[in-house]
């Protein structure tokens, strides 16, 4: 028995050459180019000058170019985190009905897929209390962006003002400005007072053109805002949306959103089932049932199929590609839904107590470093007079960039963020590199 040798074809369109001409002529075209119209202008016809090379060749060449990079342990935060990802997560959402998926269009073929996207949906509403929550977005960054024009479809009088705090990561602040482009909105900023919300200049940076306040917590620096309430009632007071950023992991033993009077809830569910990639997220959103039209994204719904059993399928899919183009609520359409099958799944694995257990740590760890830190001389941690959650800045009377620069040389990546401040992040992953962090501190120290 015989079996045809396709190994120099595409793994993914694996045709010989004459299943390839075969299907050419029934359509009518002599050669593959010919079904690609790219402008000259844009044409690449230059070769890539890469020389061919065996496996083997290619893996150590490969792995001599990495072994380039520096050895060093990241306390940078700010965004990014590296929590420790179960090995089922990694094994399950390996499976080929997971990775071969693209967006679960036949519900017939897809029901384990969409029923673990309605568990994700279903975690982000316990956890929020809001009653709507789609199935991803990007990342946390764009899940700002789609809360400003999604506030600024709700708001029934004229403005154009978001306002956010000036403590914002730079990448979410260019992001978010991205999509005020288009709709005519502007990014303003309010004050911070000691790492957290200056309610008193909130206050005053209200007014009837105000469409949306943004507020993180915890926030970039890891400070736990503890005026929720009250921005809460001055935002919907303004007649404003309230918006919230934050992550799954401190959802879980932070005040919930809805009881604050949280309108929106958007950030990074990556927390949960990625590692920091320094990029890659997971935008998490969740709104009031009340707006569930104007939810950008994906929704999984439950419903039943024709012998009524319970199923699920995608409803109120409100993009583009799927309605007509002014009735869109976006355009934001990349398939994120293999990472949020696997933070549902580290979720699930996590528990409830295991959830809640992982922030604790997230408090605690970073709270043990502060005072061994602010045992040395001259130095102040945690610089603000805050709860920290995951991270923390402290001041040191030594220049930050600096200090950065040689603890970076000794193998430990901080921030240094300004004058004498710098700013470290410590979490389940990088807990045993804390001793030796500290002893080389002590030591550039003195």
């Amino acid at each position: 028995m015989q079996s045809s040798n396709r190994s120099s074809g595409s793994p993914f369109a694996p045709h010989d050459q004459e299943d390839t001409a075969a299907m050419l002529d029934a359509i009518g075209v002599e050669d593959v180019e010919e079904l690609f119209d790219i402008p000259a202008a844009v044409r690449f016809d230059d070769s890539f000058d890469i020389p061919p090379r065996e496996e083997h060749e290619l893996i150590l060449e490969v792995g001599d170019m990495l072994d380039q990079n520096d050895d060093v342990v990241s306390l940078l935060g700010r965004g990014h985190y590296n929590h420790y990802i179960p090995a089922l997560v990694d094994h399950i959402a390996g499976r080929s009905e997971y990775l071969t998926s693209y967006t679960q269009y036949q519900p017939e073929a897809s029901q384990g897929f969409l029923q673990v996207l309605f568990e994700y949906q279903s975690m982000l509403v316990e956890l929020t209390g809001l009653e709507v929550a789609n199935c991803s977005l990007y990342d946390a960054a764009t899940g700002l962006g789609e809360a400003a024009t999604f506030a600024d479809r709700l708001r029934h009088t004229d403005g154009d003002r978001i306002l956010v705090p000036e403590l914002l990561h730079p990448g979410r602040r260019s992001t978010l400005e991205n999509y005020c482009a288009g709709p005519g909105l502007e990014v303003d900023t309010y004050p911070m007072d000691d790492g957290t919300v200056d309610v008193d200049g909130l206050a005053s940076s209200l007014d009837e053109s105000t469409v949306m306040v943004y507020v993180e917590t915890p926030t970039i620096r890891g400070t736990i805002e503890p005026s929720l309430n009250e921005i809460g009632e001055l935002v919907h007071d303004a007649d404003a949306a309230f918006c919230i950023g934050t992550d799954p992991v401190a959802l879980s033993i932070l005040e919930e959103p809805a009881s604050v009077g949280a309108d929106v809830v958007v950030g990074d569910a990556g927390v949960l089932g990625l590692p920091a990639a320094f990029g890659m997220g997971l935008g998490l959103f969740a709104t009031r049932e009340e707006y569930v039209r104007q939810v950008p994204g994906r929704l999984v719904g439950a419903t039943e199929d024709a012998a009524g059993n319970r199923a699920f399928a995608l409803t109120l899919v409100t993009r583009e590609q799927h309605i007509r183009r002014e009735r869109a609520t976006s355009n934001i359409c990349t398939n994120q839904a293999w990472a949020a099958l696997r933070a549902a799944m580290h979720a699930a694995w996590l528990g409830p107590d295991g959830l809640v257990e992982l922030a604790q740590e997230c408090i605690e760890q970073p709270a043990a470093l502060a005072t061994r830190l602010d045992d040395l001389g001259g130095v102040t941690a945690p610089f603000h007079d805050r709860h920290h959650f995951r991270e923390f800045a402290f001041s040191t009377g030594v220049d930050a960039d600096d200090l950065a620069d040689i603890l970076l040389e000794r193998g430990y990546a901080v921030h240094a963020l300004e004058d004498d401040v710098l700013q470290v992040c410590v979490i389940d992953q990088s807990e045993d590199t804390i001793d030796r962090f500290v002893q080389e501190f002590t030591e550039v120290l003195a």
